[in-house]
């Protein structure tokens, strides 16, 4: 059947799932890795993100998917809060900060917003980055930028997963390498490790 769904295999901190290959482009395609209601796979990545970080006073992401990641690790680690930057600006925020970042899964620019009273509560704090999965870096690049407006101290970025090549960078805690995928001709999925190959 030419229309069949293909899955990438995949196995992290053992737990195994079939992750379905999505374009995202003409020449550019993911295994779709979606941890956001993965109560498994969040339960068995949290414990392994949170022992390899170093002492931080509060934890930082972006919604929606590392939303789910942040708030186990933040209970893991005893905290009565974490820090979400919300992707759209919202009536109730104060002063809020914002930042805008180009992602590769929604191919799209995206603003994100940070409220001015969550602001204050990371001001002169050691925090930790949080996301699902690190591509390109620039969403937790942009997390950063709001965290350091904030005057937050940025001590770790962590993922379950990186790709690309945010996989050689010695500032990043991930547990797995990720691929991102050339759809060929014969139906097959080819990884590469930059966006920069042919």
């Amino acid at each position: 059947m030419e229309n069949e769904q293909k899955y990438f295999d995949m196995e992290i901190c053992g737990v195994k799932r079939k992750l379905p290959y999505v374009k995202i482009g003409e020449n550019l395609a993911l295994a779709s890795f979606v941890c956001l209601s993965d109560t498994e796979l969040i339960q068995a990545a949290a414990p392994e993100l949170v022992k390899r970080l170093p002492e931080v006073d509060i934890l930082m992401t972006a919604e929606a998917k590392g939303m789910c990641l942040t708030y186990e690790m933040s209970r893991l680690m005893g905290m009565k809060e974490f820090i979400v930057a919300r992707k759209s600006r919202k009536p109730y925020m104060q002063n809020p900060i914002e930042c805008t970042v180009y992602s590769i899964t929604t191919q799209d620019k995206q603003t994100l917003y940070l409220d001015g009273v969550e602001a204050e509560k990371i001001r002169g704090k050691r925090v930790a980055l949080i996301d699902d999965v690190i591509a390109t870096g620039d969403s937790i690049r942009a997390i950063e930028e709001l965290a350091k407006k904030a005057g937050a101290i940025v001590t770790a970025r962590a993922a379950i997963l990186a790709e690309l090549e945010s996989t050689k960078r010695s500032d990043l805690i991930f547990l797995k390498e990720h691929y991102v995928f050339r759809p060929q001709p014969d139906g097959s999925y080819k990884p590469i490790y930059s966006l920069k190959e042919d």
